[in-house]
């Protein structure tokens, strides 16, 4: 599995989106289930996904779907494609 297809499914599984729904453009607070609850259930999936721990910063800082990919480059994560 390649990490954007992780990424994608963290998001799937923390904010329970169909997948065609995950993509570009998407923000916090952009869609019903993108909550203070759906922001820490995603947290939740992309820690596990990629055997992280988020800084508070970054949790905070994680507001839209591309900004997710930038924060995650700072883990040495590349999710590209």
């Amino acid at each position: 599995m390649t990490n954007m297809e992780k990424y994608r499914n963290a998001f799937v599984k923390g904010l329970e989106l169909p997948l065609e729904e995950v993509k570009s453009g998407l923000t916090y607070q952009g869609i019903e289930n993108w909550d203070s609850v759906g922001h820490m259930g995603l947290i939740a999936e992309l820690e596990e996904a990629f055997d992280i721990m988020f800084e508070t910063e970054d949790i905070i800082d994680f507001s839209s779907f591309e900004k997710g990919i930038e924060i995650l480059k700072k883990y040495d994560i590349a999710v590209e494609g």
